[in-house]
């Protein structure tokens, strides 16, 4: 039987999502291997086999495409890569007498008025980024030929250095390519094998250092990236899987193996960009909302994004360790705030929590592998909130004197407080944390959450989901079942998609109609190159058209979704253009609370290549069970457990419902827990969740009772 399987690496565990033929769709977890990222991956989809009942190399071959089956995937490594400065060693051609634009970059991004901040590294030391006699100007005009001679010296001298690739970045090429292109060529004359990498293909941006740094990034993750699909691939094949998997990129799409090798900066923060694929899928079929704040809680990091008016929010300001590199990626903002953020007390006899996570090695106090350090999962731990017995459906044992130990020795004791009011101020201070984190995404940014549906995952999510929506004041929250590993149920729910763009600068009351439509066909050229290549058919391909543009003298481009107003052919009428400055000036008032009714300069553009899968992943809708008392009866554990709620100020006994025998119309009512295999549900006193069609939990406050 085909089935479709997505894998996210996380820090603290490896997610396999599955849906079967039938439209179910289950999440397994398997902890992260570090050491050997595969080794985490075939955990996680051996626990899917397991409960499938299929032999392991029968399940991969369920996944295969050649069985009508999908397989893709997604993970952090790149980010990590990046962050902890462990990429390839690159070597930099550059326009003479433009050494340093890695040095001038856009300012540190700490805080500016400390004149005893060491000034950040540059991605590329200086002694590698190397100028080469050349000059195109802003029009596109040969100035001084490209020195032929200088390129082979300045190669040479990279060689020496051992780089592993060589970005060829050089002035104004996004006007005239034709020095970067003829560079490349040089450059294998005389060595062969090395990797060349063009700025003006990677990021065609009119902003030196972000298309150089960019350039320079994707140079420096070709032999990680290519190394580990490799390997990936290898050992999926040895052990069954047919074919090559399906990468996951940060424009919140699949790209093949080969497109992801050839463009590894796009595979940056792949995993949590399918986290709003799946808040969006969620929010309109359970609740018909268009507007969400998606939350994914994990065990090394909390992830907030957004989907407005259907759109999965995208943002080109997105940093990545301290460098910028400008390009489309899903807009999710992430902080160190997941279930293994360790709490410790300042200098000042303050708590924090984060942003220092215990990863999966050696994990939460409570996990017994070694671990001392309180975190926010052994909180959750003393407070009753876990079942020791059914962490991890039941693979994991939780050890809650540990816990106990921990946040008594770390937290409790310094403080001088219980150890039940630490482990209770641990999960308050990280609330607050979350809560601060979703207002930098929505608030500072135009939204009000208060108008938006909460779609909350990640394993731990469910513990402090209905807190987050109290400190917002916002109404509706959802809760899928499939939140333990929601950017893994996301990559099921995603298309295969691409990105390609050009800059051309013009106005809207001088619009060149000519430049625009030649760059947009040539665009869309590229996009079919890439519909071809992965052998989509017509009537599963679709193109969207995106403008970047901004009032005179602003500094930074606002992207405004622009398909409506394209000619079938790709070019732009006079009212197109009317219609694009309209759409211009209502993105810019929702966004900044002001228009400004004047013409607008148009700067970059963008042609996005959406293909659809053979079989999309559909959600099942569930029916209303004969017997709901029934039900419901048989869903209520055997015993309760002891929890702790602030409403009390002390342990209270509470029922705890087993969510595989919730159907669809039955209501609990807080306080309350839900224990489903991935994660667990808290419901706070004053709420009740209600399990929907398609199975997710809405969770809304209880109607006030009326006096008599």
């Amino acid at each position: 039987m085909s089935k479709y399987a997505c894998v996210d690496v996380g820090g603290t565990f490896t997610d396999a999502a599955v849906v079967d033929e039938n439209g179910n769709v289950n999440v397994f977890k398997s902890p992260t291997t570090p050491q050997d990222w595969t080794e985490g991956i075939l955990g996680a989809l051996r626990v899917a086999s397991e409960h499938y009942e299929e032999p392991f190399d029968a399940f991969l071959k369920d996944i295969s495409v050649v069985n009508a089956g999908l397989f893709t995937h997604g993970s952090t490594i790149a980010t990590n890569a990046v962050v902890e400065k462990k990429c390839g060693k690159v070597g930099i051609l550059c326009t003479e007498g433009f050494r340093d634009v890695f040095l001038f970059r856009e300012g540190p991004n700490k805080n500016p008025f400390d004149m005893f901040l060491d000034y950040p590294e540059p991605f590329v030391p200086r002694y590698l980024t190397l100028p080469v006699k050349e000059r195109i100007n802003s029009e596109g005009g040969v100035d001084t030929p490209l020195d032929e001679e200088a390129v082979k010296a300045q190669t040479l001298k990279l060689k020496g250095y051992n780089v592993e690739a060589i970005a060829v970045c050089f002035l104004w090429s996004t006007v005239n390519p034709a020095h970067e292109e003829r560079a490349r060529d040089v450059i294998h004359e005389v060595w062969p094998d090395v990797t060349v990498v063009l700025s003006s293909e990677v990021n065609p941006s009119n902003r030196e250092y972000r298309r150089w740094v960019s350039a320079a990034m994707d140079a420096s993750l070709r032999k990680l990236i290519s190394s580990y699909a490799n390997d990936l691939n290898g050992r999926l094949n040895d052990a069954g899987f047919i074919g090559k998997v399906g990468m996951l990129n940060s424009a919140g799409g699949v790209m093949s193996t080969n497109e992801i090798v050839n463009r590894p900066l796009y595979s940056v923060d792949s995993g949590p960009s399918m986290a709003p694929i799946a808040g969006r899928k969620y929010a309109e079929d359970d609740l018909g909302e268009q507007n969400a704040v998606v939350l994914d809680m994990g065990g090394t990091t909390f992830d907030v994004s957004c989907v407005i008016n259907d759109e999965i929010s995208v943002s080109k300001e997105a940093i990545i360790g301290e460098e910028i590199p400008g390009i489309s990626r899903v807009n999710v903002h992430s902080i160190g705030a997941g279930g293994g953020s360790i709490a410790w007390v300042d200098n000042g006899g303050m708590l924090r929590v984060g942003p220092r996570s215990a990863g999966s090695v050696p994990g939460p106090a409570c996990y017994n592998r070694g671990g001392t350090l309180p975190t926010v999962t052994d909180a959750n731990c003393v407070l009753g909130y876990l079942n020791p017995d059914f962490f991890n459906d039941g693979r994991m044992k939780l050890y809650p004197e540990l816990a106990r130990e921990a946040i008594k020795k770390h937290v409790a004791e310094p403080l001088g407080i219980t150890v039940m009011e630490a482990a209770y101020s641990i999960w308050a201070t990280v609330n607050v944390n979350m809560i601060a984190a979703i207002k930098d995404i929505t608030i500072w940014q135009g939204i009000d959450p208060r108008s938006y549906a909460m779609v909350a995952g990640g394993g731990a999510c469910g513990l402090h989901a209905i807190a987050l929506a109290e400190g917002l004041e916002m109404q509706r929250l959802l809760i899928p079942r499939t939140a333990g590993g929601l950017s893994a149920a996301g990559g099921l729910f995603s298309d295969i998609v691409s990105e390609y763009s050009a800059s051309h600068y013009t106005t809207t009351a001088q619009f060149d109609f000519e430049g625009v439509a030649k760059v947009l066909q040539k665009l869309r050229a590229q996009a079919e190159k890439f519909f071809a290549r992965n052998k989509i058919a017509p009537e599963r391909q679709r193109l969207e058209v995106y403008m970047e543009a901004h009032y005179p003298f602003q500094v930074y481009e606002l992207p405004v979704n622009v398909t409506p107003f394209v000619q079938d052919d790709f070019t732009i009428t006079p009212a197109g253009v009317q219609a694009m400055e309209e759409a211009f000036h209502k993105e810019h008032e929702r966004t900044f609370s002001i228009r400004d009714n004047t013409f607008i300069e148009c700067v970059t553009w963008r042609v996005k290549a959406i293909g659809k899968h053979e079989r999309e992943a559909v959600l099942p809708s569930a029916e209303l069970p004969e017997n709901r008392d029934l039900a419901y009866e048989d869903a209520l554990s055997s015993s309760f457990r002891k929890v702790f709620f602030k409403e009390y100020d002390d342990l209270k006994m509470t029922p705890v419902f087993h969510g595989d025998r919730l159907y669809y119309g039955i209501t609990v009512h807080g306080p309350a827990i839900i224990e489903e295999p991935t994660t667990t549900i808290v419901v706070l006193p004053g709420y009740c969740a209600k399990v929907t069609q398609h199975n997710s939990y809405c969770i809304e406050k209880e109607p006030l009772k009326k006096k008599h």
